[in-house]
């Protein structure tokens, strides 16, 4: 089987190529360092030539109001391209909770994207998953200063990135689900309960302070980015990454 994998270069991408060519699959990685510009088209015609099924793991550069069009745009391309090359399966990678949290730009634009795919013309799968363990750094860092991390007691059940790309892997490999597959980390925090655990693992002795307000996660209320019952449930433990 050939997937063109665009992203395939990324966090994710890099290993869902790994994780394809070790199973006997022709995966190709695809990306702007490889001259496909899923944004302008370019390229995107050659990546899908003869591609059984597509994996776009492209991300807005931006979180702000500028997403909306990067996904409007990149999917109208990608289906556009995948149709004309007979590609039978399309995959793309969202977020648990993404329409539950309508006042955070970037998820209405993840959502979006996750729309433009069920309208089209190409059979997909939509693979959602939590936050993950790789981006818990930069989480940290949008509300710290140096003596103290301002987190919200927002609800994450965050997943490791190999087992993202693992999920992803697994679903281009099968028929188009037409629907949507949740995957999650096995464990439930609180944001802030999360930041104190990083803090403490790496020997950084700044106060994790919990205030609801501070952070891009303050705005999910609830267990909106907890994963419900159906979801695939991962086996890496957040300590247990941390570790490594």
């Amino acid at each position: 089987m050939k997937i063109a994998v665009i992203g395939g270069t990324g966090l994710i991408g890099s290993q869902v190529v790994k994780i394809l060519t070790a199973s006997g699959q022709e995966a190709v990685p695809h990306s702007l360092s490889t001259g496909v510009d899923l944004l302008s088209g370019q390229g995107l015609r050659d990546a899908l030539a003869g591609a059984d099924v597509v994996v776009n793991l492209t991300n807005s550069p931006t979180f702000d109001e500028a997403s909306l069009g990067f996904f409007h745009e990149t999917m109208d391309n990608l289906l556009t391209a995948a149709e004309a090359a007979g590609v039978g399966h399309a995959v793309i990678l969202s977020i648990v909770g993404a329409d539950q949290v309508p006042s955070l730009v970037y998820y209405r634009a993840k959502v979006l994207q996750e729309d433009i795919l069920k309208a089209g013309p190409v059979p997909y799968s939509i693979v959602r998953a939590t936050q993950f363990f790789e981006f818990i750094d930069a989480v940290l860092t949008e509300t710290a200063d140096e003596t103290t991390v301002r987190l919200p007691a927002t609800l994450v059940q965050p997943i490791a990135a190999v087992d993202v790309a693992q999920a992803v892997a697994d679903v281009g490999l099968g028929a188009p689900l037409q629907g949507t597959r949740n995957i999650a980390g096995p464990e439930v925090f609180a944001l802030d309960e999360l930041g104190r655990i990083t803090l403490a693992a790496r020997g950084d002795h700044r106060v994790v302070v919990t205030d609801n307000s501070a952070g891009m996660l303050a705005a999910a209320s609830g267990d909106v980015l907890i994963a419900k019952e159906g979801a695939v449930i991962a086996k890496t433990a957040y300590r247990e990454w941390l570790t490594r």
